[in-house]
């Protein structure tokens, strides 16, 4: 395809999306029918056609035989509404024991995979944790430091599962939680146990970070709700 077609697809697809986007369209609104969007816009029916495929394809319209065209739902909101579904019927504990399923086999992962890179900043957030002048900002380095461990098994499916993984938490668990000081308490258990995880990572002990992982959210568990 040569460049100067390229250029004419593109700007038939920006005109569509302007149009739906200045008709303030809502998800679940149908779009007007071929005859009056080709009238409006100018464009052939083929060509309609083409830029009415690309917005399909990209999850901003569907299309049913019969019905017409209709606006998605934006997929980031469909997303989100899903974890939102899943934490409503979710209880602390059973939250802990999916964490217990999966984080320690990504740390086993990041023992394997990890690089210099991410090992500084699974470090930098261990430091955050510990130098936290209150809890929100600990839980902000808590959330970093699992995260980083996450992106160190170097596998895009993994770090992505725990980001919803840890949605969900966020959404179950901290709600329950009490806490009984303004900042962690220099005795703060997962202090020690986040240094543990990142020394098996570190040292590239695989056993050694799934077992220290598991530990870790056991113990999580069982100081804030009374264990699996």
């Amino acid at each position: 395809m040569d460049e100067p077609m390229q250029v004419d697809r593109q700007g038939n697809l920006d005109n569509l999306k302007a149009y739906i986007s200045n008709g303030n369209y809502a998800p679940g609104d149908r779009l007007p029918a071929e005859r009056e969007l080709i009238g409006a816009l100018g464009m052939t029916r083929s060509t309609l056609r083409r830029a009415l495929d690309a917005l399909e394809q990209e999850g901003m319209i569907w299309r049913h035989v019969g019905k017409g065209t209709f606006l998605a739902q934006p997929r980031e909101d469909e997303a989100s509404a899903a974890l939102l579904d899943i934490s409503s019927q979710l209880t602390p504990v059973k939250m802990m024991q999916a964490r217990l399923c999966i984080e320690p086999a990504i740390a086993r992962e990041a023992a394997i995979n990890a690089s210099g890179k991410t090992l500084g900043q699974i470090h930098e957030a261990i430091v955050g944790c510990e130098e936290a002048p209150d809890w929100a900002s600990y839980e902000e380095f808590d959330d970093q430091f699992h995260h980083a461990v996450a992106d160190a098994a170097d596998n895009i499916l993994l770090s992505a599962l725990y980001d919803q993984l840890n949605q969900v938490q966020r959404a179950v668990a901290w709600g329950n939680v009490v806490r009984e000081t303004q900042r962690p308490p220099r005795s703060h258990t997962s202090f020690t146990e986040h240094r543990l995880i990142a020394k098996a990572i570190e040292s590239r002990d695989p056993n050694g970070a799934q077992d220290a992982t598991r530990r870790h959210i056991g113990s999580v568990s069982a100081r804030l709700f009374g264990g699996i």
